[in-house]
C-alpha cells in the first residue's frame, strides 16, 4: 500500500505489485521463496552476474522472463531502458543454470507496461494492458515457436473461389502479419465480400499459424448473427467440410465463453460489459453504439478481467470498424493485446489514424463497379415546398394532438402562431400529407425511373422515427392500394419479428416496400433491392455511405425473376429517390457514376472517341458501359471484344474508372514532376491517361456497342397518347411487302462479298455444303446490329404475301433467314420453308442412291439419316462431332454411326451436306 514515505521507484513497485497480483502471479523475496504458492512466481531483486533484477519471473520453477521497473516519470521514455531489460534477461541467474536469454521481458512504470517476446523473428516491443497470466506463458512455451514466429509459416494462398479483391486482401494482409504490424484495415466495397475475406483469413490463421482464439467484433446484434450464418456456411477450398466443422465458433449470448472456443463472435457492447463483469440490457446490441454514447458523459474506464485477460484473443476482426474505434468502444479494443483487423467500407480520417495508415486492402465503390461485383446508382429526386420551407401553424387554427408512443389523439385549439421548419417535420409536427405528396410523387414516376415494370422493384424507404415510419406504411398501403403485405416495418420496435420480414422482403415477392429507421441501413444483404427512398436526413458521411451500400449489391436475372418478375435483365443498377435532400446536405464520398443520365450512351461514346476528357463524361461512360456489360450474353461480350481489338468490356470500364482515379492521377503527375506537381501536372496526367483509356474507341466499336445497347432496351413514350382513326386491313399491304423485299435484297447484296455465307450462296454453289450454323449467324448477327427492322420473320411475312405462301412458318429465325437468302438468290423461285427443301433434297438423295447403285438402306440405317436430314434442316451442316450430342447421343453416337455404315461413313455424310443444302 502506497505510504507518503515512499519515493517514485517504491510507488512504482507497489502498482507493478498489484498488477502481477491481478494477473495470477505470486510476488515474492527470495528470503520467503516457496515454490508451492503457485504456477507463477515473481521474485524481486533477483541476482545476476550483473547486478539484481528487479523482477525475475518463474513458471513451473523455470525462469522465463525479468521485468525492469521504472517510476512513472519515466513514461515517456521508458523504451530506453530496453537494452538494460535484456541484458538482465540475457544475464547468468544465480542458483539457475539458464544457457539461453530468458524469453520474456518487460518494461514497466506501474502505468504503462511494455513486453517484448525474444522469441520472435525480429523482437519488437509493445505496449500492453499489463502482464500476462503464468498458464499464458506456460503455454506459449510448449510451442515450438511464438505465434508471430508461425505467421511466416503461413502458405502461399490457394485463389480458387475468391475475387481478385479478396485475394489482394488477405495475400497483403498477411504480409503485415509477417511485417509484425499490430493494426491493419482491410477496405472494401459493400457488397465485395469483407465477411469472406475475414473468414477465410481466420481459417488460414487457425489452419497454418496455430491461432488459438479470435474475435469478430460487431457492434449490432443483427450483424452478429449474420456473420455467424457466414462462419457456418464457409466451406474452404482445400477441405470439403465446412468451417463449424473444423472449428468451434460460439456467439456471445451471456458473459460464458466456452474453453474449447476457438472464434468467438460479440458485439462490442457485450464484450465491453464482459470486461466490466456487469449485466447487459438485451436493447443495447440492437442498434450502432456510435449512436448511443451521451455527449457529456465520461464512460467508466475497462479493468482488468482475470476471466477475460488481455492475452485471450491472438487476432481481433472488426467488422464496421468506422464506428468502433471511439470513445468507450476504443478501450476494448486496447485492452487485449492482439492484432487488430478493421473491415470497413467507408474508413474515414480517424480510421486511417487507429489503424496507423496500414492499409492492406483499397477496393472503393467505383472499382467494384468496374470490376462487375457492385451495381452503380442513379439519384431522382422528389422536392416539395413543406420538405422545403416548413409551414407556418396560425393561432386558433384547430389542430390534432398525438401522443407519440399510444398514438391517442385529441384535437384542440392552438394557442399561437408557430412556424415549423423541415428538421421537425415527423418529429414535433407531423403533416401527413407531406408524407402523402411524396409517396404520390413516387408512385407516379416509377414508370420513369424503372420502366417496363410491373410491379414495384424492391424498395427500402429509410423514416426519421418509428412513429414516422408507421405514418408513411399506412400512407405507402393507401396510395398503392395494397394490402398490408405489400409494405411492411423492418425496425427492433416492429410487433412482428423483424428477421423474418427480413427474409420475406429478401426472398419473398411482398413486402415490396420495407420501411426502416436503422436496423438494416448498414450491413445487411437484401440482393434484390433496387430503390432507396430517403425520408430521413442523414449528417454522417459514412452513416449515409452505409445506407447507399443496401443497393449496391449485384444479383443476376433469374434470382431477380423470382422476386421481381417483370424483371428483364439481371439487376444492373439502383435508384436513389431523395425526397429530403439527403444527397445535398451532406459531401459523399461515392457520387453518382452516371452524371449524366439523359446524355445517350452512344453520344458518351463518341464524345471521348473525338477527344473529350471531363470526368463527369468519362464517369458516365464507364457507369453505362459497366451497366451493358450486365445485360449481355457470351456471344455479345465476344464481339464487342473482337471489334476492340481483344480487349474484352469489363477491361474498358475498368480502364476509364482508373483513368479518373485521383490516386493513379496523383502517382502519374508526381512520377513527371519529379516531386509535388502542380495541378496542370495534374490535370495533363489526368488528360494523358484518359486518352489512353478512350484509345480503344473506334467508330465500329461505338456503332457495335450502340447496335447491341439498342437490341437489350427499349424506349418508353408515357407522353404521346394514341387514338384510333380507323381500322381495317391495310390497302397499300402489298406495296410495303415490296418495299421489305426490296431492302432486305439490298442489304444482302451490299454484303455480299464481305459476309461468307452470302459470298458462298451468291457465287459459290459448289460449296454450299460447307455452310455452317455459325456462318448463319454471323448473317443473322449482322441484320440485327445494322437493320433491325429487316427480322427474318418480318421479311418472311412480306414474302410470303408477294408469294401467296399459304404454308406453315418457320421453325425459327435462322431457318427463316436461309429459305429468305435461296429466294433473293433465284436458287428457290418462290419462299420454301427450309425445313421443306431440305426434306424434298433428302427425298431425291434416297431415290437417286436406291435406283442408281442399286443398294437399299436398312431400316435402322433410314433412321439414322433421317436424324442427319432433320439435324441439317436446323443446323444447316453436319459433322462427326455433331453426333456425341442429341440425338444422336441417346442412339449410340458416332460409334453407332460407325457400326451401321462402316468405312462409307464419311462419304455418306458428305454427300448429305452437298445434297441436302443445295
Amino acid at each position: 500500500m502506497q505510504t507518503a514515505n515512499q519515493n517514485p521507484e517504491q510507488i512504482a513497485r507497489d502498482q507493478i505489485d498489484k498488477h502481477l497480483v491481478e494477473a495470477g502471479w505470486h510476488v515474492q523475496t527470495m528470503k520467503k521463496l516457496d515454490w508451492s504458492a503457485g504456477q507463477g512466481i515473481a521474485v524481486r531483486e533477483y541476482q545476476t552476474d550483473t547486478g539484481p533484477a528487479d523482477y525475475v519471473l518463474f513458471v513451473d520453477r523455470r525462469a522465463v522472463g525479468v521485468i525492469e521497473a521504472k517510476p512513472k516519470e519515466w513514461g515517456h521514455k521508458i523504451t530506453t531502458v530496453e537494452e538494460q531489460s535484456s541484458d538482465y534477461a540475457a544475464a547468468k541467474l544465480k542458483w539457475v543454470n539458464n544457457k539461453e536469454p530468458l524469453p520474456f521481458v518487460y518494461e514497466s512504470t506501474g502505468v504503462i507496461t511494455r513486453f517484448t517476446d525474444g522469441r520472435d523473428p525480429k523482437p519488437r516491443s509493445r505496449e500492453v494492458f499489463t502482464f500476462h497470466r503464468p498458464e499464458t506463458m506456460a503455454e506459449w512455451l510448449s510451442k515450438p515457436k511464438s505465434i508471430r514466429a508461425r505467421l511466416h509459416d503461413i502458405p502461399p494462398l490457394d485463389p480458387a473461389g475468391l475475387r481478385d479483391c479478396q485475394i489482394t486482401a488477405i495475400q497483403k494482409l498477411e504480409k503485415s502479419f509477417r511485417e509484425d504490424r499490430p493494426r491493419a484495415l482491410v477496405q472494401m466495397a459493400t457488397g465485395s465480400g469483407k465477411t469472406f475475406t475475414a473468414i477465410t483469413s481466420v481459417y488460414r490463421l487457425l489452419k497454418f499459424a496455430d491461432a488459438k482464439r479470435i474475435l469478430f467484433l460487431v457492434d449490432t446484434k443483427n450483424l452478429g448473427e449474420q456473420a455467424e450464418q457466414e462462419f457456418m456456411s464457409y466451406l474452404p477450398n482445400d477441405d470439403n467440410r465446412k468451417f463449424t466443422e473444423l472449428y468451434n465458433v460460439q456467439r456471445l449470448r451471456s458473459s460464458f465463453i466456452a474453453s474449447s472456443t476457438q472464434v468467438c463472435i460479440s458485439t462490442i457492447q457485450r464484450m465491453y460489459s464482459i470486461l466490466k463483469d456487469e449485466p447487459l440490457e438485451e436493447s443495447a446490441e440492437e442498434s450502432n453504439p456510435a449512436e448511443r454514447l451521451v455527449r457529456g458523459k465520461t464512460p467508466l474506464p475497462v479493468v482488468y478481467n482475470p476471466k477475460i485477460p488481455p492475452e485471450f484473443f491472438d487476432f481481433i476482426i472488426i467488422d464496421e470498424c468506422h464506428r468502433s474505434i471511439y470513445n468507450l468502444w476504443r478501450q476494448v479494443l486496447e485492452y487485449f493485446d492482439a492484432y487488430l483487423i478493421g473491415l470497413t467500407a467507408t474508413p474515414d480520417n480517424r480510421t486511417y489514424g487507429f489503424f496507423h495508415k496500414n492499409v492492406v486492402s483499397e477496393y472503393g465503390h467505383e472499382r467494384a463497379v468496374a470490376d462487375g461485383v457492385n451495381v452503380g446508382n442513379e439519384v431522382y429526386l422528389i422536392d416539395t415546398q413543406i420538405t422545403r420551407q416548413g409551414v407556418q401553424i396560425k393561432a386558433q387554427q384547430q389542430v390534432e394532438k398525438r401522443e407519440r408512443l399510444t398514438r391517442k389523439k385529441r384535437w384542440e385549439h392552438q394557442d399561437e402562431d408557430e412556424r415549423y421548419s423541415a428538421t421537425r417535420l415527423d418529429r414535433d409536427v407531423v403533416n401527413p400529407d407531406q408524407i402523402r405528396t411524396v409517396i404520390r410523387a413516387f408512385r407516379d414516376s416509377l414508370p420513369d425511373i424503372f420502366p417496363g415494370r410491373d410491379e414495384v422493384p424492391k424498395t427500402l424507404i429509410f423514416a426519421k422515427t418509428d412513429s414516422h415510419a408507421d405514418d408513411i406504411i399506412n400512407i405507402v398501403r393507401e396510395e398503392f392500394g395494397q394490402g398490408n403485405d405489400f409494405c411492411k416495418k423492418i425496425t427492433y420496435q416492429a410487433v412482428e419479428d423483424p428477421k423474418s420480414v427480413l427474409a420475406q422482403f429478401r426472398n419473398n415477392y411482398n413486402p415490396r416496400i420495407a420501411v426502416t429507421v436503422d436496423m438494416i441501413a448498414t450491413g445487411t444483404d437484401v440482393k434484390p433491392l433496387e430503390c432507396l427512398l430517403f425520408m430521413r436526413d442523414v449528417k454522417s458521411r459514412n452513416y449515409f455511405e452505409q445506407m447507399k451500400g443496401r443497393g449496391t449489391r449485384t444479383l443476376d436475372a433469374d434470382s431477380l425473376k423470382k422476386v421481381t418478375p417483370s424483371a428483364k435483365t439481371a439487376k444492373t443498377h439502383y435508384v436513389i429517390v431523395d425526397a429530403i435532400g439527403v444527397t445535398k446536405s451532406c459531401k459523399t464520398a461515392s457520387e453518382p457514376i452516371i452524371t449524366k443520365p439523359h446524355v445517350s450512351l452512344k453520344d458518351l461514346a463518341t464524345g471521348v472517341m473525338m477527344g473529350i476528357r471531363d470526368e463527369d463524361t468519362v464517369s458516365s461512360l464507364a457507369g453505362r458501359l459497366a451497366r451493358l456489360d450486365k445485360q449481355l450474353d457470351d456471344k455479345d461480350k465476344a464481339r464487342i471484344e473482337e471489334t476492340a481489338g481483344g480487349v474484352p468490356l469489363h477491361d474498358i470500364v475498368r480502364r476509364l474508372f482508373d483513368a479518373i482515379d485521383p490516386d493513379r492521377i496523383e502517382e502519374a503527375a508526381t512520377k513527371v514532376a519529379g516531386g509535388e506537381p502542380t495541378d496542370a501536372q495534374r490535370e495533363q496526367a489526368r488528360s494523358k491517361l484518359v486518352g489512353e483509356a478512350t484509345n480503344v474507341f473506334t467508330g465500329p466499336l461505338v456503332t457495335l456497342i450502340d447496335g447491341i445497347r439498342r437490341d437489350k432496351e427499349q424506349t418508353i413514350d408515357h407522353d404521346n397518347l394514341d387514338t384510333v382513326i380507323g381500322q381495317g386491313w391495310d390497302g397499300d399491304a402489298k406495296e410495303n411487302a415490296e418495299t421489305m423485299a426490296k431492302e432486305f435484297a439490298n442489304y444482302l447484296e451490299e454484303h455480299r462479298d464481305t459476309i461468307e455465307a452470302l459470298t458462298i450462296f451468291y457465287s459459290q454453289p459448289a460449296r454450299r455444303s460447307h455452310i455452317t450454323y455459325a456462318m448463319i449467324k454471323t448473317v443473322l448477327d449482322s441484320l440485327k446490329i445494322d437493320r433491325p427492322k429487316l427480322a427474318p420473320l418480318r421479311v418472311w411475312r412480306a414474302y410470303a404475301l408477294l408469294d401467296e405462301y399459304k404454308g406453315s412458318d418457320p421453325v425459327n429465325e435462322l431457318t427463316a433467314l436461309v429459305a429468305l437468302i435461296r429466294r433473293v438468290c433465284g436458287i428457290d423461285p418462290k419462299l420454301a420453308p427450309y425445313a421443306d427443301t431440305v426434306r424434298r433434297n433428302f427425298q431425291n438423295w434416297i431415290l437417286k442412291r436406291h435406283s442408281g447403285a442399286g443398294e437399299k438402306f436398312t431400316e435402322e440405317q433410314m433412321d439414322w439419316l433421317r436424324m442427319i436430314r432433320d439435324h441439317i434442316a436446323t443446323s444447316f451442316h453436319v459433322e462427326p462431332d455433331d453426333f456425341d450430342m442429341s440425338p444422336f447421343d441417346a442412339r449410340g453416337g458416332l460409334g453407332k454411326m460407325y457400326q451401321l455404315f462402316g468405312v462409307g461413313m464419311d462419304g455418306v455424310i458428305d454427300e448429305l451436306n452437298e445434297a441436302l443444302a443445295v
